[in-house]
């Protein structure tokens, strides 16, 4: 009962604070209007420590949104943690991982960033291996080693930023902007945010962070993990005005959005799934951003934030009542058994796609128009096009065996709707995740957007999805009934279907390595060379000469008379000659 109230009282508060900051942010952005606060945590002679906050219409409204999913998740997580007789310590995480993306999400200052990003970081680590299980362990060092890369980048920009005097940056992105020497601080950042995001080569992390309970996959996967390095690129989207930097970012996106699309479409694994469709929309932010449409960015990461965790809470609600099994080949007809969550699913699904009117479809349709305005080489184009495709054809193939297909679980199971605690959660974001797209798309864009195209641009993202769908339900279905073709070419399925061998190289071959250099290092180097000629000879030395000057001070008179006769013989030697 105790247990209960906790989740109760979390969510209720969580709750509201996110409507009161979504009115504030309201009344930011009609009047224009930002709060810089600096409080002097201590003044020491000439030294001040001082932590600074920045409130904005940005900042306002996407802690509301985190804080808004959190809730949901928390309240949720009710249920769905329900066996855990440790369900405090898990909210209490939770709640400590929600204060560390507040924290990123208010500081203009790379100091505090860098207590909220390292905060997220262990927590992250805290969470993923919750299950205490070889492949959650496994699953935890992958994804904190990863992210330390980022961690390191961002410590060496905050060395950088003391060229300025002042660790708030945005005092200085004119400056930098114009400065070639302090184009390292945007390339530092760029690495810090790729891997926070999971771009390539960085990408392989994400998909074994669903070790982690599924309310902390809906929360990390929506609004805050794998969003932050988004957000902080936004923030110094400034820095991105460098071509070179602008281009390499563009191709690894649309390189990670291509790769993980791939990936979802040969992987059988529910949540699995949904994360790679989360990198792959990640990959869109980050190429959208690296085209300098930072508000556009902004905006699908609020729409997919709202569509997403609503897709992973369905899922759980799913692998919940299929008694932790998370294979789609033995789903099936879940429309039938579970008509409710089956809906929300596929909204979530369709918002995901692009469905017209739905939260997906104002930010994703504007992204992909963009796109066909802009000034961009064919591969980059190709790519974005294709793997929206992708999206929906993987999105379709889900729908086939999850909802369609013939029922391939137990004869005799407890499929049913009855989760009210989880359905209620679902349903908040059901709401959000339909109206949640034209609300922002209000908000945020005072005048109206035209974008003028010729037909033919102005239906192609149409068209791809239409295909998209036809080609992930088809395909599906032809494999399913009469024979699978992808194992015909098992080469070809391993090396798409395991996100291009990415997860090997980091743990078989970047990580594994690494700690074998290591071990040999610290046996050659620490424990060999340096403790011969460094420590332990100086120590060797010293014993042995301690020995001889206890062997002389034996009083012993032959020792004396042979020094003196050996002094004598050298004291003649050197007069003679």
């Amino acid at each position: 009962m105790k247990n209960l109230s906790i989740c109760l009282i979390s969510f209720i508060s969580l709750f509201f604070f996110s409507i009161v900051i979504f009115f504030f942010s309201i009344f930011f952005i009609m009047n224009d209007y930002s709060v810089f606060i600096e409080w002097e945590v201590i003044s020491f002679n000439s030294m001040n420590i001082v932590m600074t906050l920045l409130f904005d219409w940005m900042s306002l409204i996407f802690m509301s949104f985190v804080l808004l999913i959190s809730s949901l998740v928390i309240f949720y997580s009710k249920e769905y943690m329900e066996m855990d007789y440790k369900i405090i310590r898990f909210i209490m995480l939770v709640l400590m991982f929600v204060i560390s993306m507040m924290l990123l999400i208010i500081s203009p200052n790379l100091i505090s960033i860098l207590l909220g990003w390292d905060g997220l970081g262990l927590i992250s680590y805290c969470l993923v291996i919750y299950f205490q299980n070889i492949k959650s362990y496994n699953a935890g060092m992958l994804t904190v080693l990863s992210n330390r890369i980022g961690d390191v980048a961002l410590l060496l920009a905050i060395a950088w930023m003391l060229n300025y005097g002042s660790w708030n940056y945005v005092f200085y992105l004119e400056f930098m902007k114009n400065n070639t020497e302090m184009m390292m601080i945007g390339v530092l950042i760029m690495l810090a945010a790729m891997t926070k995001s999971a771009q390539i080569p960085f990408s392989s992390w994400l998909p074994a962070a669903m070790a982690a309970p599924t309310p902390v996959s809906a929360l990390v996967h929506s609004s805050t993990l794998v969003t932050a390095g988004i957000y902080l690129l936004i923030r110094f989207n400034i820095l991105l005005s460098s071509t070179w930097m602008s281009n390499l970012l563009l191709l690894l996106a649309s390189l990670t959005m291509f790769m993980s699309g791939m990936g979802a479409n040969f992987e059988f694994d529910l949540k699995k799934i949904i994360a790679l469709s989360t990198l792959s929309q990640l990959g869109l932010m980050m190429s959208i951003l690296s085209m300098n449409y930072y508000k556009l960015a902004f905006f699908h990461l609020l729409t997919h934030a709202l569509f997403k965790a609503l897709l992973f809470m369905c899922a759980g609600a799913i692998i919940h009542n299929m008694n932790n099994n998370q294979d789609i080949r033995l789903m099936g007809s879940l429309m039938l058994m579970m008509p409710l969550t089956s809906s929300c699913f596929n909204v979530a699904n369709l918002a995901l796609c692009g469905m017209p009117f739905l939260a997906g479809f104002y930010s994703k349709d504007l992204i992909l128009e963009m796109v066909s305005l802009s000034y961009i080489n064919f591969f980059s184009f190709f790519l974005y096009f294709f793997s929206t495709g992708l999206t929906v054809c993987y999105s379709f193939r889900l729908v086939y065996y999850t909802m369609t297909n013939n029922s391939h679980f137990s004869s005799l199971n407890m499929l049913n709707d009855e989760s009210w605690v989880m359905l209620k959660s679902m349903l908040g974001l059901l709401i959000m995740s339909i109206f949640g797209g034209s609300m922002l798309n209000w908000l945020m864009f005072s005048t109206p957007i035209v974008i003028i195209l010729p037909i033919y641009l102005k239906l192609l993202t149409l068209m791809v999805c239409i295909f998209g769908a036809f080609f992930g339900y088809m395909i599906s279905n032809i494999s399913f009934m009469f024979f699978n073709k992808s194992m015909n070419n098992y080469n070809v399925s391993k090396f798409l279907g395991s996100m291009w061998f990415m997860p090997y190289i980091s743990t078989y071959g970047i990580i594994n390595y690494s700690l074998i250099i290591g071990k040999f290092t610290l046996k050659s180097f620490d424990q060999g060379w340096l403790e011969y000629f460094g420590g332990q000879k100086i120590y060797l030395n010293l014993i042995n000469k301690s020995k001889f000057n206890q062997f002389i001070q034996n009083n012993n008179l032959k020792i004396y008379m042979l020094i003196f006769v050996l002094w004598m013989m050298i004291l003649f030697m050197l007069i003679y000659f």
